[in-house]
């Protein structure tokens, strides 16, 4: 049998070697195979080690690729002004690194309503490069509505837009199930659209969609300065000023590239949200605040050298707190940030922070002056990051959540646990079924007791306490010693949130002994 230094020898030469995924799955098979023994549980952890070692080393290489790119368009726009050679080398860009099998792009006839096929790579049917689709039907529809990326994995029968005829036709001669689009908006408005599609159902990642909006950003810009350069074609002094603005543009594009490699490669180290919120105050020159659902400040940052005091001077419930609001709601509706209100010569800009199907918190930043439209998307982008970390803390959270109310349903059941087992499951939590404990209650409106709970279990003074929302009821349950103690930080905590426009009601107070068996 193979040693542990053996295994490790081959591991570091596959990964070394670039070695496919199902050669790992070999490794692992083989050590899974082996008789059971304290040498084989090493074995396996090793190969599982290399895999994730493997994985992560190509989810890297798929990142550089993409920010490679990026950085490369950056300079074709810098440097080149010949629109259609611009324009098939974004698409061609957008095909190879998202792997589709064809990929093209539309350009808005504001006119005549339509949008029409300038550029196409990849395709088969002569039909696909003449493709002319009104701004209501297909994804098109759905992106010009909502101005975000779009994808599904089975077009043809996709019944979330009004399909067009002509268009379906199209599709079943080249023979596409899966498309993703994406918008080219200029100062507002969507001027044009860039599209990856597959012969074979496909759900594109959050990354993919990235590049790709990234790219069609820069699309986005070559359409708006080939347009400038027509109209001004005989001032070459027009010209020289246009060309020097996107030169600018191109450091912009660059900065937003290093701030989205910078808040990624935090991510994947396990950055702490204090640590995230500060790289995003020093990227964007403010101080940025992190807020959970009920406006309460989960983290801050502040840039090196910034003076605002308005990041210091906010309150949960204070007098802006109407203004934040309605920034907030507009900004999901819209799905992108918002300024919220203006103070002391700063300004609040607001971004909500979406997990799933719900709101997690919002990200607001206070600047001064005017952000450029890269460094907003740099802001929004950022709150993808925030919610990911903010998702990751949830689900610890729910395991715990999970334990606590097991353990306070097994305690107050009439029909109860072994006591040894419920001693043992107590202990893990720090309570004593040996000593008395005290039960308490308490009923609370909005933002509710699930919320309370959370906030609750934060607090170092409730440590070695049970917090849990148990059908709509905050159930805290502690040693009788330290039932008072348990009693005022909870009515404080109460009668704080009580203060910013929440009731809390004391409907069913117990802090006398219970008897628990065993």
């Amino acid at each position: 049998m193979e040693t542990a230094e053996q295994m490790a020898g081959e591991l570091v030469a596959l990964l070394h070697q670039g070695a496919s995924a199902e050669e790992f799955a070999l490794r692992l098979a083989a050590a899974d195979g082996l008789p059971e023994s304290p040498a084989k549980a090493s074995l396996v952890e090793q190969v599982r080690m290399a895999m994730a070692v493997r994985n992560r080393l190509e989810l890297l290489q798929q990142r550089e690729q993409g920010l490679l790119a990026v950085v490369e368009s950056a300079q074709d726009l810098s440097s080149r002004l010949e629109l259609d050679g611009l324009l098939r080398t974004i698409v061609r860009r957008a095909r190879t690194l998202l792997g589709a099998d064809l990929a093209w792009l539309s350009i808005l006839d504001a006119e005549q309503g339509l949008f029409r096929v300038v550029v196409a790579e990849g395709s088969l049917a002569p039909s696909t490069t003449a493709m002319v689709v009104n701004r209501d039907r297909g994804v098109v529809s759905i992106v010009m509505s909502t101005r975000q990326p779009f994808t599904t994995p089975d077009y043809l029968n996709d019944k979330r837009f009004n399909h067009d005829a002509g268009l379906d036709g199209t599709f079943r001669d080249e023979g596409i199930t899966a498309l993703a689009g994406v918008p080219l908006i200029w100062e507002d408005e969507v001027i044009g659209l860039l599209f990856v599609a597959d012969r074979y159902p496909r759900m594109h990642t959050a990354h993919n969609l990235a590049i790709l909006s990234t790219l069609a950003t820069h699309g986005a810009v070559a359409l708006k300065n080939a347009r400038d350069f027509g109209r001004v074609s005989a001032a070459l002094r027009q010209a020289d000023e246009a060309r020097a603005a996107l030169e600018h543009h191109a450091r912009d594009v660059q900065a937003a590239a290093d701030a989205h490699e910078e808040m990624t490669s935090l991510l994947a180290r396990g950055a702490s949200l204090a640590t995230l919120c500060q790289s995003v105050a020093q990227r964007l020159g403010g101080s940025v605040l992190v807020l959970d659902e009920a406006a309460q400040v989960l983290s801050r940052g502040a840039a090196a050298g910034y003076g605002g005091a308005g990041a210091a001077a906010y309150a949960p419930h204070g007098e802006r707190s109407a203004e934040l609001a309605r920034a907030l709601s507009r900004a999901r509706q819209i799905g992108r940030s918002v300024p919220a209100y203006e103070a002391g010569g700063e300004c609040c800009r607001v971004m909500p922070v979406i997990g799933g199907d719900g709101m997690l918190g919002a990200l607001a930043l206070f600047h001064a002056g005017t952000l450029s439209e890269l460094a907003v998307r740099t802001f929004e982008r950022s709150s993808s990051v925030i919610g990911i970390v903010l998702l990751s803390q949830e689900r610890r959270e729910a395991a715990q959540s999970r334990d606590t109310a097991a353990l306070l349903r097994a305690l107050l059941s009439p029909r109860q646990d072994e006591p040894g087992e419920l001693a043992d499951r107590a202990e893990r939590f720090g309570l004593d079924l040996g000593q008395p404990l005290s039960l308490m209650l308490l009923e609370l409106d909005a933002p509710g007791s699930a919320y309370a709970a959370r906030r609750l279990r934060q607090m170092a003074a409730l440590e070695r306490c049970l917090v849990e929302d148990i059908d709509g009821l905050l159930v805290a349950l502690c040693a009788t010693p330290r039932a008072e103690d348990m009693r005022l930080v909870v009515a404080g905590w109460a009668r704080r949130e009580a203060g910013g426009g929440h009731r809390g009601v004391l409907s069913r107070p117990m802090s006398s002994p219970i008897a628990l068996p065993g």
